[in-house]
């Protein structure tokens, strides 16, 4: 038994020996083509996560879109006229501190700047004098009223008594209603306080879009200081021309693209059909609701869109996504079992015919043997096809 461990230790230290000896290149070639065997499945390339973020490539689940029957259409995103404040001050004043930027969001109340002004401290003086005035004129009135009613005093003592009492009352209402617009606290100011700067605050919620005054600034009455805008309800106004009225109508829905999102199909629904037409091209305004809860859309961008006539839903992927090889068009997809190897990802290139095409998106109809559910590479086809073909040469070589 002795002798048998001792020719198998020995059998074994010769194998590993003459494995070693093998010339380098027949090693490393064997290794090659080991590694090119699992990279060899037909129609399927393989490449790393590094390497997927490095090329930029992007996936999406395959989508449906209505495409095809359809009005064309363009115009610009807009906002509605409550939508947009444009806000400056009820009294003059210098700007004593800013408390935004542009592209700041703020809320419904929010304080932007404080401005100050002499004349804001002696409408507040004005105020305390005239309410402590009234007080005395009140109880001066209540006096001449009843002893006019006793016939102790004259009619035209209570009469101006009166008259002086109710006009101090308007100037006191009058001054109460200025200081509450310039958001100052007259309950407070009437306990003695005095308010040396009044706030500019927002009327809406929303961003920040300009900001027209520096510090120190004397900013008059009236004038622009901030401009705020919410577009979380944004809408789109298309252009539609004279010949395609007739088959526009509310509740219908529209999709468009925008240059900032290239791959994406947004959608609206048509809410008014404007009266009016234009002279230079002839057409009509044409307002659809657009939904904008990431707030990525903004005013004044340019739109492309279909109006849907009827509801004709296609698969369908972006222009980017079509790789051709003479009349043959492809598409690739990834392989789900390419995940369970940690950073590695497997793509199978996979033939599709195509129909409509319609705003930058192309019909596909996909082989029966493959499910609707996969994922699609929307932008880095081609480099995947470029990967696959430098495989496909270097195994061949």
């Amino acid at each position: 038994m002795k002798h048998i461990r001792i020719i198998s230790a020995i059998a074994t230290i010769i194998l590993l020996m003459a494995c070693n000896n093998k010339p380098e290149g027949e090693s490393g070639e064997n290794e090659k083509q080991t590694s090119q065997h699992s990279k060899g499945e037909e129609g399927v390339v393989e490449i790393t996560q590094q390497q997927a973020e490095t090329v930029g490539l992007e996936m999406k689940a395959l989508e449906q879109r209505n495409l095809g029957n359809t009005i064309k259409v363009t115009g610009q995103l807009e906002l509605f006229p409550q939508d947009r404040a444009n806000i400056s001050p009820f009294v003059g004043g210098n700007v004593r501190s800013i408390n935004v930027i542009e592209g700041d969001e703020v809320k419904k109340g929010q304080v932007l700047a404080y401005l100050e002004h002499p004349d804001i401290i002696s409408m507040q003086q004005e105020f305390q004098e005239k309410n402590d005035e009234l007080v005395f004129l009140n109880q001066d009135f209540e006096r001449k009223k009843i002893l006019h009613e006793k016939g102790v005093s004259s009619g035209r003592e209570f009469q101006m008594a009166q008259s002086k009492f109710r006009t101090t009352t308007s100037s006191v209402n009058g001054l109460r209603s200025k200081l509450n617009l310039l958001g100052i606290n007259t309950r407070k100011v009437l306990e003695g306080q005095i308010y040396s700067a009044v706030p500019i605050t927002s009327p809406i919620g929303g961003f920040v879009d300009e900001v027209m005054v520096s510090l120190g600034d004397y900013v008059a009455p009236q004038t622009k200081m901030f401009t705020v805008s919410d577009n979380s309800e944004i809408h789109a106004d298309f252009k539609v021309y004279e010949k395609d009225i007739h088959k526009v109508k509310e509740g219908q829905e529209i999709y468009f693209t925008v240059a900032s999102k290239p791959d994406e199909l947004l959608r609206a629904k048509i809410h008014a059909i404007g009266k009016t037409f234009e002279t230079d091209p002839k057409a009509l305004h044409v307002h659809a609701d657009v939904h904008n809860e990431d707030k990525e859309l903004l005013p004044g961008m340019y739109v492309e869109g279909r109006i849907v006539q009827e509801q004709k839903m296609v698969y369908s992927v972006p222009e980017e996504a079509i790789i051709k090889e003479g009349e043959q068009s492809y598409i690739f997809i990834l392989k789900e079992e390419g995940k369970k190897e940690t950073g590695k990802m497997k793509f199978k290139m996979i033939p599709v015919s195509i129909g409509i095409s319609d705003l930058g998106f192309v019909e596909v109809n996909l082989p029966a043997n493959v499910p609707k559910r996969v994922k699609v590479v929307t932008k880095g086809a081609y480099t995947l096809s470029s990967e696959m073909i430098k495989g496909e040469l270097e195994h061949g070589h």
